[in-house]
C-alpha cells in the first residue's frame, strides 16, 4: 500500500501544508501573509507571528481536502531551511510535535532541494497528471532569495553549479520595484508592465562573473543612479517610461539567466532542463526556456503555477523520496536558517 505523508514549509511569508500519497499529490493549501505589503518586504517577527496563527487551519484544510486522518499519515515532512529563523521555527515544532504524538518518522527537507524536485511531481491535487523530470537534469532555480544552477542526479544528490554572488534576480526585480514606486512584491508588477514596453529604451550593464555564478547588486545600482539623475531634471520619473524600465531591467535579468544557462547546457552536455523557484513564473522568463529548448535540443520543464512560489506539494516529493528510501531526521533536529545546497 502507497506510504501517506503529510508535509509542512514555513520557510518565509507562505504557511503550507501538503497531502502525498506515493507519487500522487492529495491536497496542496497555502496561506498567503498579506500584512508584509504595506511595510515592501517581509517583516520577519510578523512573518513568524502569522505562521503561528496559520499553521493549524492549514493543516487542517490539507488533511480535510486530502480525505485522510491523522492516523492514516505514515511520516510528516517539513522544511528546515534555508529561511527566516522564527518562521522555519513554527513549522519544525508543529511537524515534531505531531510526529511524536503519532509515533511516525520524521522527515526534514532543504527548501532549495524541494524547489528542484517539485518537477518530479506527476500527479497533481487537481487530478491532472503532467510528465516528471527524469534523472539527470540541469535545473536553474531562481527566487527572491537565492539564483542558483544546479545538476539534480537523484533525490539525494544535488550539486550547485553555479550561484549568485550577491543579490538574488527575484531580489533585484522587487528592490528595482520599490525604487520606481511599485507594490510589493515587485516581481510580478514589472512582469506585467514590461510587457507593453521597449526593452531596448534602457542600457542597463550585465555583469560577467567568473564560471556559472551570477551577479545582479550592478544591475539594482545602475537603475538607483539612473532614477536619482532622472529624478533631478523630471521629479515624475519614470512616469509613462514605467513600462519601459520595467521592460529593459527584466530583459536584462532574463538575459543573464538564459545565457548561463546555456552555458550550463554545453558544459553538462544535459538533455533536460528545469525552471524553479518564485520567478519561474515570470512569462518573459519562460518564453525564454521554450526558446532555449528549440534552440539547443533539449527538453525543459517549467513548473505548474502553483509549485512556482512557495508550496508544501514540493516539500512532500522531497519527503516522499527520503520516507521510502527509509531516511528520517532525529527528533533533536532543529530550524537550519543558514542551510544551503552545495
Amino acid at each position: 500500500m502507497a506510504l501517506t505523508l503529510l508535509a509542512i514549509e514555513s520557510s518565509c511569508d507562505e504557511t503550507a501544508a501538503a497531502v502525498m500519497q506515493g507519487n500522487r499529490i492529495l491536497s496542496n493549501c497555502i496561506a498567503t501573509q498579506n500584512v508584509h505589503s504595506a511595510f515592501g518586504g517581509v517583516v520577519p517577527e510578523l512573518a513568524s507571528r502569522a505562521h503561528q496563527q496559520n499553521i493549524v487551519p492549514v493543516v487542517r484544510e490539507a488533511l480535510e481536502n486530502a480525505g485522510v486522518s491523522l492516523l492514516d499519515l505514515n511520516g510528516i515532512a517539513f522544511t528546515s531551511g534555508p529561511g527566516l529563523m522564527g518562521s522555519l521555527l513554527v513549522g519544525v515544532s508543529f511537524a515534531k510535535g505531531l510526529a511524536m504524538g503519532l509515533g511516525i518518522p520524521l522527515v526534514e527537507v532543504d527548501h532549495m532541494q524541494a524547489h528542484v524536485l517539485a518537477h518530479r511531481i506527476g500527479q497533481h491535487a487537481d487530478g491532472t497528471e503532467s510528465t516528471a523530470a527524469e534523472f539527470p537534469f540541469l535545473c536553474l532555480t531562481v527566487s527572491g532569495g537565492h539564483t542558483q544552477l544546479v545538476w539534480a542526479e537523484a533525490w539525494n544528490r544535488l550539486t550547485v553549479l553555479g550561484q549568485t554572488r550577491d543579490d538574488a534576480a527575484g531580489e533585484a526585480l522587487d528592490k528595482v520595484a520599490k525604487l520606481i514606486g511599485l507594490p510589493y512584491p515587485g516581481g510580478p508588477h514589472i512582469d506585467r508592465l514590461a510587457e507593453h514596453g521597449n526593452p531596448h529604451v534602457f542600457v542597463l550593464p550585465k555583469t560577467k562573473m567568473p564560471g556559472l555564478d551570477f551577479s545582479f547588486s550592478g544591475l539594482k545600482t545602475a537603475v538607483l543612479n539612473l532614477v536619482v539623475k532622472s529624478r533631478a531634471l523630471d521629479p515624475q520619473f519614470p512616469g509613462d517610461q514605467t513600462a519601459d524600465l520595467c521592460a529593459s531591467v527584466q530583459a536584462t535579468v532574463v538575459e543573464a539567466l538564459v545565457n548561463r544557462l546555456r552555458e550550463a547546457i554545453e558544459q553538462t552536455g544535459a538533455v533536460r532542463i528545469a525552471l524553479a523557484g518564485g520567478v519561474s513564473a515570470n512569462r518573459a522568463l519562460r518564453n525564454a526556456v521554450v526558446h532555449l529548448e528549440k534552440e539547443m535540443g533539449v527538453r525543459a520543464f517549467l513548473p505548474r503555477m502553483e509549485y512556482c512560489t512557495d508550496n508544501a506539494a514540493m516539500v512532500a516529493a522531497v519527503g516522499m523520496a527520503a520516507l521510502e528510501a527509509g531516511v528520517s531526521a532525529s527528533f533533536r533536529t532543529s530550524a537550519k536558517p543558514g542551510r544551503q545546497l552545495r
